[in-house]
């Protein structure tokens, strides 16, 4: 299982943005399709968002449409999460991971690494 690791969180007000990334070591993401869940406190953790390996389809929860975008530089190994238009209900940890299909909404592998905190203040 690749490794993953999350940064770019932090705390913004509401409607500000924040891009968060999804960094490989040790192994390529090239061929792998990525998502974002996140887990508010209390909350069970939810899917995002998600895009197949050669950036060519996207998926996205409801509640973000329109204002997170998935992307990928495959060159970076990288997965980013532009989150746009913020809003208190987006306050959460955000983790990625590998997925079998991005249609499934469920990650590939039971292994999670930290994750990010987003905090967005009303």
């Amino acid at each position: 299982h690749v490794q993953l690791v999350e940064s770019g969180g932090g705390l913004v007000q509401t409607g500000g943005s924040l891009r968060l990334s999804c960094a490989a070591s040790g192994r390529s993401l090239e061929f792998e399709n990525i998502g974002w869940w996140r887990r508010a406190p209390g909350k069970e953790r939810e899917f995002v968002a998600a895009i197949r390996w050669d950036g060519g389809n996207t998926n996205y929860a409801d509640s973000v449409k329109g204002r997170f975008t998935i992307s990928r530089d495959n060159d970076k190994n990288t997965v980013y999460l532009q989150m746009d238009s913020l809003k208190p209900e987006d306050t959460a940890v955000y983790y990625c991971n590998t997925m079998s299909t991005i249609v499934a909404m469920t990650a590939e592998s039971g292994s999670w690494g930290q994750g990010t905190q987003v905090t967005v203040s009303s």
